[in-house]
């Protein structure tokens, strides 16, 4: 059972079947949101979609690339390819070795045969057929070892078709082998840096830098390539329905002990959609870029705060974004810790880079354009415990909501500001917008087997074409003694008939026997 089992695993049929199985798999992958890339976009497919996301959970479709299944799959298809691959090889090596099979007894029943005499000696007919088969694989026999008793000879060619199909294979399992391996050692980090801002630079030292970060089950995330890079600007080019045409941003950077010397001595690079920075074997993309609103809070005592943080893109078009600031109190207004807590602001709005007022009041905001041609936000204002010392992790998109149902944040005013506009507070409390700057969302991508992934395509697709031009056949030649010259009889036989054989074995037979070129209609 063992050995049926192993026959049938490394069958040609098989592997086929596996690798169709395996695209088959990874469709699920391309259509369905996967955790891998963005957990949040599956826990919203999750609670839309109900009983059947959940079912598509359990089958392990939002995480097809890593489940267990799939691995399977992939896992089989490489042995399957290697047990397939070793005995074809070997099979092929004593192939290429041996001399060209003899001549069948019944040349006739071939597809392509032929026959014709000559009055030429049966020694000068034998270099002739040498001479038309120059470039073949040839082997003669003799009238003892043919199967009619007659001189004969043996010709094959394309013998490089079954070396093209194996180096096919043998490339397919490199991109495997090579694949698997940049998935142990890989990592792929994600960061928002606000451009043109106080702090916007981002330094590839430390995992803690980045707001995402997946890697290998060989990282642990403490060799990473040290590098920092600087986001001096971002601009970006639209159509005039408001779609995406490029977007640009110029960066500084530095590596090794340049990073410790001042921005104006580091290199200057011009970040691009499809057009990464390539630093000691990492890559960083421009993926996309989002908007983040600055607010000043002016406090009774004088003592002011301004923050600058990014919002979501709720609007992938036009760019209406939503987002939350949380401020603290300064401590010499409030030096009770439980009153100061009580103190805090958040802010909670939207913000659209071209505001456009709509609704029966015309204070509705949304966004008409998504360059930033006339700012504004819509912004709602709490005081009370944001939640900042609460010890537990904030989204910095939104306020949790069970602070407002418990009391700990009050609502005191819902307001539209433009830029320069400022509201006061019942306490004396200005809260000023600002404007906003661009983002740029970076991703820092580390795989050192892209090379060999690169190599091992290019080996495969070179056999695979191999294989498809090269065609396998064979020739043979009988040759006999009859009065007044030499009979000869030809036959011709392709292991995959294709267009084009035909007219060769009738120019190697019209050759031998003499005769013209056909007449062309």
């Amino acid at each position: 059972m063992l050995k049926l089992a192993w026959r049938w695993l490394t069958s040609m049929r098989t592997a086929l079947m596996l690798l169709f199985l395996l695209a088959l798999g990874a469709i699920p992958g391309a259509l369905l949101p996967q955790r891998s890339l963005n957990e949040s976009k599956v826990d919203e497919y999750i609670k839309n979609n109900g009983e059947l996301a959940q079912w598509y959970d359990k089958l392990q479709l939002f995480d097809v690339f890593s489940s267990h299944w799939f691995t399977a799959i992939y896992v089989l298809l490489f042995v399957s390819l290697i047990g397939c691959i070793l005995p074809r090889s070997w099979e092929h090596y004593k192939a290429w070795k041996a001399d060209p099979v003899k001549a069948p007894k019944n040349l006739e029943r071939l597809p392509h045969h032929g026959s014709g005499s000559v009055d030429k000696p049966l020694e000068q007919v034998e270099e002739e057929v040498r001479e038309a088969l120059k470039g073949w694989r040839v082997a003669s026999y003799t009238a003892e070892e043919d199967r009619d008793g007659k001189r004969s000879f043996a010709a094959e060619r394309g013998y490089s078709r079954e070396l093209f199909n194996l180096i096919f294979h043998i490339g397919l399992v490199g991109i495997l082998a090579t694949v698997g391996a940049g998935k142990m050692v890989y990592y792929e980090g994600q960061v928002i840096v606000v451009a043109g801002a106080e702090n916007s630079e981002f330094c590839n030292t430390a995992v803690a830098n980045f707001d995402s970060f997946r890697a290998g089950s060989l990282v642990d995330g403490t060799k990473l390539t040290p590098f920092c890079v600087n986001v001096k600007d971002f601009s970006a080019e639209y159509l005039p329905n408001g779609q995406a045409k490029m977007f640009t941003s110029n960066v500084d950077y530095a590596t090794g002990e340049t990073m410790f010397l001042p921005h104006e001595a580091w290199d200057k690079y011009q970040l691009k959609v499809n057009h990464p920075l390539r630093i000691e074997g990492d890559r960083i993309y421009l993926q996309g870029h989002g908007f983040a609103p600055k607010f000043t809070v002016k406090w009774p005592n004088g003592e002011t705060r301004t923050q600058m943080v990014q919002f979501r893109p709720d609007d992938p078009t036009f760019f209406l974004s939503s987002g939350v600031m949380r401020f603290d109190p300064p401590a010499g207004m409030y030096p009770d810790l439980q009153e100061r807590r009580t103190k805090g602001l958040a802010i909670q709005g939207l913000f659209a880079p071209t505001a456009q007022w709509t609704g029966e009041t015309g204070a509705l905001l949304q966004s008409a354009y998504p360059a930033m041609k006339d700012p504004a936000v819509a912004i709602d204002i709490y005081r009370g415990d944001a939640g900042l010392d609460s010890g537990r992790g904030q989204s910095i998109f939104s306020l949790d909501p069970s602070l407002m149902h418990t009391g700990a944040l009050q609502k005191l005013e819902r307001v539209n500001l433009t830029v320069g506009e400022s509201i006061t507070l019942d306490d004396g409390t200005v809260v000023t917008f600002d404007g906003a700057n661009e983002f740029a969302n970076l991703q820092i991508s580390h795989d050192p087997t892209q090379f060999w992934v690169l190599v091992t395509t290019l080996i495969s697709l070179g056999g695979l074409v191999g294989s498809l031009f090269v065609k396998r056949r064979r020739v043979w030649v009988r040759l006999s003694e009859v009065p007044g010259g030499t009979l000869i009889e030809t036959a011709g036989l392709a292991r995959t008939d294709r267009a084009g054989w035909g007219e060769e074995y009738d120019a190697i037979h019209r050759t031998l026997l003499g005769l013209p070129e056909p007449e062309e209609d």
